[in-house]
């Protein structure tokens, strides 16, 4: 067994997206090969409704998995297939643009005005690029939560952890999502597959995720900042990236800790993208392009 050392932790930076949503980018739209199978990170956690309600009206994807979870407030979401719905607290939607698809977001605070949740893009396979769009909506009740002795919460959203397996299937880069609680001064050992890349995001307490070698100093990422310090300690809208191993081990905190674990198969791809469109080659892209522009993009079979 050995311990993933820490690659990089990135702080998720100020972002305005979609009508005017402000949000928090840990990563996207840059150099993401560290992040292969995933393109983008956002926490669109809010407790101001004029920070989210504008939304993010009808837009195009295009070749690319679309995950969104909702901790607090509600989502109302439509598409160009006639499909619409609402997600609630502690819902997921796994949606597949595949070869093209119109979709608008809209969201909705609870009643003390808190609109709380992420998103996180998932590349497609060059042959699965141009696959039917489909959706997978969880209800948060159909996400197994398992409990350890020690009293660590791991929700399953995605693959098999603990004996749970997660009720969102059949995804390309078979990734593993779960959301993790670790108690106050506990430490905790989790296993993570040695092929894939894997990252962690906190966004409750703070915590130690003990390595073999501290982070390393690199150069301020295009979308994070990542701290130009060897620390070990994070806290709330900070991502950490591990190198290679088959464990990751987090010391929690005085307040505890709450985290994302994800990890994914690496495509090892070339990609070329603009906005939600991600193909493999320039010229794919731009043929997606002048379908947007022509009306064309929709395409039934």
């Amino acid at each position: 067994m050995s311990i993933r050392p820490v690659k990089r932790i990135i702080e998720a930076q100020p972002k305005l997206e979609g009508a005017g949503v402000k949000l928090r980018r840990a990563f996207g739209f840059g150099d993401t090969g560290d992040f292969d199978p995933f393109l983008l990170f956002d926490d669109f956690r809010g407790d101001d409704p004029a920070d989210y309600l504008a939304g993010f009206p009808w837009h195009p994807h295009r070749g690319i998995e679309t995950i969104t979870y909702v901790l607090a407030g509600s989502v109302d979401h439509g598409d160009s297939l006639g499909n619409r719905g609402t997600l609630g607290a502690g819902d997921v939607q796994w949606m597949t643009a595949g070869r093209g698809i119109m979709h608008q977001e809209m969201p909705h605070g609870d009643p003390q005005g808190r609109m709380h949740g992420f998103q996180l893009w998932a590349n497609l396979p060059s042959g699965l690029k141009m696959t039917a769009p489909r959706y997978q909506d969880v209800p948060s009740t159909a996400i197994p939560e398992v409990v350890d002795d020690d009293g660590t919460k791991v929700r399953v959203i995605c693959g098999e952890f603990w004996g749970a397996s997660g009720p969102v299937d059949a995804v390309a880069a078979e990734p593993t999502y779960v959301d993790i609680s670790v108690a106050p001064g506990r430490r905790k050992t989790l296993r993570v597959d040695v092929t894939r890349h894997a990252f962690a995001y906190v966004f409750a307490g703070s915590g130690t995720f003990r390595d073999a070698s501290g982070p390393q100093p690199i150069l301020t990422e295009q979308v994070g900042t990542a701290d130009p310090t060897p620390r070990r300690e994070v806290g709330n809208r900070s991502l950490v990236l591990f190198d290679r191993g088959d464990e990751v081990t987090v010391q929690a905190g005085p307040e505890g800790i709450r985290f994302l674990l994800v990890s994914g198969r690496p495509l090892e791809e070339p990609v070329a993208w603009h906005g939600p469109i991600v193909m493999n080659t320039r010229a794919e892209l731009q043929q997606a392009i002048d379908e947007l522009r022509a009306g064309t993009f929709i395409k039934d079979e």
